[in-house]
């Protein structure tokens, strides 16, 4: 919590790098010196979410070191997530925003029958932002492992349908979503070649070849993007993903579609409701 960083920090005790352990205040590199105390007085709200810093020429001088090591500290900020820059303007510290809250319910047959909405463009227009997804591409290839694991399809062979999707929210990229679909579910449906697979989208298309979603499997873990995704999503430095390796099970309990999912974790949050079984 920041307030426990804040009392923790005013006591004394600073924040480190792997070759700064056990160094007093006076003996921490400058650049880390003026980086806890800028960080601490961020977390006190001296410079607030959404404020410009002062510039480096002024925080240099307030920190009582040159320029280039203002720059160092400022650096060292921006790669833990708490101050953002953009085309070499001042660096204003990060707001902390309203994450988009991707719960089970979304996948709900109930939900899409009354909206006619896809489970991400339902969850963003409950949330009042506009959802937009572009389908970057449509093609049958061979699976990877994990999904050749998941669906049980054949690893040798193009056997899978890969759709990939781009997902934003008010115009702001926020995921990306790659789709595999066995070839024996897909042939001869949208599923398969089309970008525009109408009211109800992904899931009505399954049921209308059979497959009702009655289960979901997510596995989830956190990275550091790939510069690919970086620069695609406009991931701000010092900012992780949240990797969703997603599996859609049928009535039948039958896996049906595999789809990983690469979140801004700035942006989304999971927020699942689990019923305990006895």
């Amino acid at each position: 919590m920041v307030v426990d960083e804040v009392k923790r920090m005013s006591k004394g005790t600073s924040e480190s790098g792997p070759n700064d352990q056990g160094n007093s205040r006076e003996e921490l590199p400058p650049r880390r010196r003026m980086a806890n105390e800028l960080r601490l007085d961020i977390l006190k709200g001296r410079y607030r979410p959404g404020e410009l810093l002062p510039s480096q020429r002024e925080l240099a001088e307030r920190h009582g070191v040159v320029r280039n090591t203002a720059a160092e500290a400022i650096k060292i900020l921006e790669g833990e997530g708490l101050i953002e820059s953009r085309n070499r303007a001042r660096p204003r510290v990060r707001e902390q925003r309203r994450l988009l809250r991707l719960g089970a319910e979304r996948y709900s047959n109930r939900l899409r029958s009354q909206t006619g909405l896809s489970p991400f463009r339902a969850e963003v227009s409950k949330q009042g932002k506009t959802a937009r997804v572009d389908c970057t591409s449509i093609e049958r290839v061979r699976p990877p492992a994990e999904v050749v694991q998941r669906l049980d399809v054949l690893e040798d062979q193009d056997s899978v349908v890969r759709r990939e999707n781009w997902y934003f929210a008010d115009d702001e990229p926020v995921q990306v979503g790659v789709t595999y679909i066995p070839w024996e579910i897909a042939e001869g449906s949208p599923l398969g070649d089309s970008a525009n697979l109408g009211k109800g989208s992904l899931y009505a298309r399954f049921e209308e070849k059979g497959h009702r979603i009655t289960w979901i499997r997510e596995e989830i873990s956190s990275r550091m993007p790939t510069p690919a995704e970086a620069e695609g999503l406009l991931i701000p430095a010092g900012i992780p993903v949240i990797d969703v390796l997603h599996t859609g099970i049928d009535q039948d309990e039958h896996p049906f579609e595999v789809t990983r999912f690469t979140m801004r974790a700035d942006l989304n949050g999971l927020d699942y409701k689990i019923r305990i079984e006895d």
